[in-house]
């Protein structure tokens, strides 16, 4: 049975998300604080994390970019609501979902579900290996590897996601609005902001290595795509 843990400092929101994950079949593991969260993670193996953002001993964003150091297990963040800058926080450093409180049952199961099928379609597509070079620039996706004329690029999961979709599609361009659903899966509420910033910060890493065979452009008011600009004779 798979077991999913749920890092949560607030007992009665640990009860409710437990009934309902032990009613879909899976078996929920509880932590307290986010040290106890962590220790878990370290021994045993998870589908699926849910941490809260406000815990004791450890927070959901220093306990998220802990377990981003080792694994790409799919989490989700607990936010309070209105807080913006919590939701694109988390998405930021590694987090694949966020629920605002107060929530439902049927909410989380429902993004735990999303979660889950995208794992599925990944993993089939994976019986391929996903690999791009065009001009100075190549791409592993599934050994998370980048490199411009041999020099690495250390990316974030999403960087890494955006940039392989947008060069695997070269010269298409894509809206923000297609770009989360894409990567993210979701309806994000019309909230694109995080495309923005994930791109800000994916463009300045891949700048750090000169690269005037192509570039990540910007098409004001529509979005995004990738642009070979020309390649070295």
């Amino acid at each position: 049975m798979d077991r999913i843990l749920i890092a949560d400092d607030n007992l009665q929101i640990t009860k409710i998300i437990s009934e309902f994950v032990k009613a879909a079949g899976f078996d929920p593991v509880i932590a307290s604080n986010g040290r106890e969260a962590l220790d878990l993670f370290h021994k045993e193996k998870f589908a699926v994390i849910l941490l809260d953002v406000m815990m004791p001993q450890m927070d959901g964003f220093a306990l998220c970019r802990e377990i981003r150091r080792t694994s790409s297990v799919p989490i989700i963040m607990i936010t309070a609501r209105g807080e913006d800058f919590e939701r694109v926080m988390g998405l930021d450093i590694g987090a694949d979902d966020y629920i605002v409180k107060p929530f439902s049952g049927e909410e989380v199961m429902a993004r735990i579900r999303a979660i889950l099928r995208r794992i599925d379609r990944s993993s089939s597509l994976s019986m391929t290996r996903r690999q791009l070079t065009i001009g100075s620039l190549f791409i592993d996706l599934d050994d998370a590897r980048v490199t411009i004329d041999g020099q690495s690029i250390q990316l974030t999961k999403k960087e890494l996601e955006i940039l392989y979709t947008l060069a695997e599609n070269s010269e298409k361009l894509f809206s923000r609005e297609v770009l989360l659903s894409s990567l993210w899966g979701y309806d994000y509420y019309g909230d694109s902001r995080t495309v923005d910033s994930h791109v800000k910060r994916l463009r300045a890493k891949l700048d750090a290595v000169p690269h005037p065979d192509w570039q990540i452009k910007t098409v004001w008011g529509l979005g995004y795509k990738f642009e070979v600009t020309a390649f070295e004779e």
